[in-house]
């Protein structure tokens, strides 16, 4: 049975599943089965994609046209939430949508690092550097055996990610009624834990990613399912880059 991580789009089974629909149509060939390093080059392809869209809203915010970039980043934030979930059901047709949703996620990133760069300049550098650190730092991490996720490890990690999700949704529900959770958003010791905490959940979800994407690669899961290793990757990448984000604007509040 193929591990479970935090990951919305990589639930139990999800490669497993695929892999026995792709075999009842056509037995893979040989040397046709999903390999790590073809995911690593499909995730530095979408990585790209995202790079190039982002620059568009970048550019419109720091010369001064946010109004321009809003509709960018609205149908970015939209698009990519319907390629997700499309991706969720139809893994198969990740090849042809992957490459769409880092578009669509490379124009609300764009934009919304542009908006905290007007505000606190320098500060996009630093979360691009700090999310590829971080990154790096995980992937060697498990590539060297130094975290090995054991099953209450990924339990603990997963009930995290929900807490965070549920608390995330209770503060956009309650913003329609003119209620906000206290303490978590402010630039106090409180808010500035939380973000850190948050960035350590996310940053360990990489790890659940990356076993759920080996564990894949060595049950023989067809190599299309490359793409859609990638794009997992990049829903996870996407969410630390927004916390991180965060969490390096918080202490700047201040000021």
């Amino acid at each position: 049975m193929m591990a479970r991580s935090g990951n919305p789009v990589l639930g139990e089974g999800t490669f497993e599943r695929a892999t026995e629909h792709a075999r009842a149509l056509l037995q893979p060939r040989v040397g046709d089965g999903m390999t790590l390093h073809g995911t690593a080059f499909k995730t530095l392809v979408l990585l790209a994609l995202a790079v190039a869209s982002g620059s568009v809203p970048w550019t419109q915010v720091l010369v001064g046209d946010a109004e321009g970039a809003w509709p960018w980043t609205l149908g970015g934030m939209v698009a990519s939430f319907v390629l997700a979930l499309v991706l969720r059901f139809k893994m198969h047709w990740a090849p042809f949508l992957a490459p769409g949703y880092a578009l669509a996620q490379g124009l609300f990133l764009g934009a919304l690092s542009a908006v905290f760069e007007q505000r606190y300049p320098g500060i996009a550098l630093q979360d691009v550097l700090a999310t590829g650190d971080t990154l790096v730092a995980v992937l060697f991490a498990y590539m060297a055996r130094l975290v090995r996720p054991s099953h209450n490890f990924r339990l603990v990690l997963i009930a995290c990610t929900g807490g965070i999700g549920l608390v995330y949704l209770a503060g956009f529900i309650g913003s329609f009624f003119g209620w906000r959770i206290p303490y978590i958003h402010d630039s106090g010791p409180i808010g500035i834990a939380f973000s850190l905490f948050v960035v350590v959940v996310a940053a360990l979800n990489l790890v659940l990613d990356f076993d759920c994407i080996g564990n894949a690669c060595t049950a023989g899961a067809p190599k299309r399912l490359e793409w859609y290793g990638a794009f997992a990757l990049m829903v996870t990448l996407a969410w630390l880059h927004v916390e991180m984000l965060k969490l390096l604007a918080k202490p700047r509040l201040r000021n």
